[in-house]
């Protein structure tokens, strides 16, 4: 993504190998890797491996494709990720996805770094974009609401016949 995309209190940023250490405080968290598919990261060097794929898949992403920094611009922390990708197994709807270090939760950061992201998404031509959530998952389902998204209803499609809350959200709906 170039140039990358700024909020208000937000730069939204590709990866890079710097990002490790502020990687795994978010993907090696227990409490983010219970809501995500692969599990958390075990270890800093698990990590770094991670990372390195993303680095060097993102110049082939086709956009609006990729994964991306979330970084908070008052202090230069990296606090979070996002990703739009297309989603299993049929891979024809846009999944977004967010992930936050647990100790800056509550504070908007993710539905602010995902709007930006989505109309950036819907600049580049996407004409919709999904979101999943376990139903359990309340603070993704408020925050997929909070974005503007609209509960389309349930499916297990997607990710090995897990039960999921599916929202969508098109250019009128921002």
């Amino acid at each position: 993504m170039t140039p990358p995309l700024r909020t208000e209190r937000l730069l939204i940023r590709d990866w890079s190998l710097d990002d490790v250490e502020a990687a795994y405080k978010i993907y090696g968290s227990s409490e983010v890797a219970r809501w995500i598919s692969t599990g958390a990261v075990d270890d800093v060097s698990a990590m770094r491996s991670v990372l390195e794929a993303w680095v060097e898949a993102q110049p082939n992403l086709v956009p609006p494709a990729g994964r991306w920094a979330v970084v908070r611009t008052e202090d230069g922390e990296v606090i979070g990720g996002l990703s739009l990708r297309l989603m299993p197994p049929f891979e024809e709807d846009f999944e977004l996805n967010w992930q936050l270090r647990p100790d800056v939760w509550g504070q908007g950061y993710a539905t602010e770094a995902s709007r930006a992201l989505i109309r950036w998404a819907f600049k580049q031509g996407l004409e919709e974009v999904f979101a999943v959530a376990r139903a359990e998952n309340k603070r993704a389902i408020a925050t997929a609401r909070r974005i503007g998204m609209e509960w389309v209803g349930e499916t297990d499609k997607y990710y090995d016949g897990r039960r999921l809350q599916v929202f969508r959200c098109r250019p009128s709906d921002l």
